[in-house]
């Protein structure tokens, strides 16, 4: 049994459900999150926002699977985001689990 873990800004949520629907992780749990970017060492030019704390629209999945469905997830998301134009990507982690009940 695994736990992943996956991070993306919100307009990515709609692709993270197919891409959970297709490596058939059926069972799964999500939250609206706060995703904070520290921008302190960019260029002033450069950062758009004017600030140093830039905040983002995010979701954060997770769910228990079994082993055999993580690398269908992972290999899902790279396929993702080497397709993005943007700076935005998925995000994942998975965690092994010792023990459950």
């Amino acid at each position: 049994m695994k736990l992943l873990l996956i991070t993306a800004v919100a307009e990515f949520g709609k692709e993270v459900k197919q891409i959970l629907k297709k490596a058939n992780v059926k069972t799964y749990s999500y939250k609206e999150v706060v995703g904070y970017r520290n921008a302190s060492e960019d260029a002033l030019g450069s950062n758009w926002f004017g600030t140093e704390m830039n905040e983002n629209e995010s979701i954060m999945f997770y769910a228990f699977i079994q082993k055999e469905y993580v690398e269908l997830v992972c290999e899902a998301v790279a396929e993702f985001n080497s397709k993005q134009e943007t700076l935005s990507h998925i995000h994942t982690a998975v965690l092994s689990i010792e023990k459950s009940n």
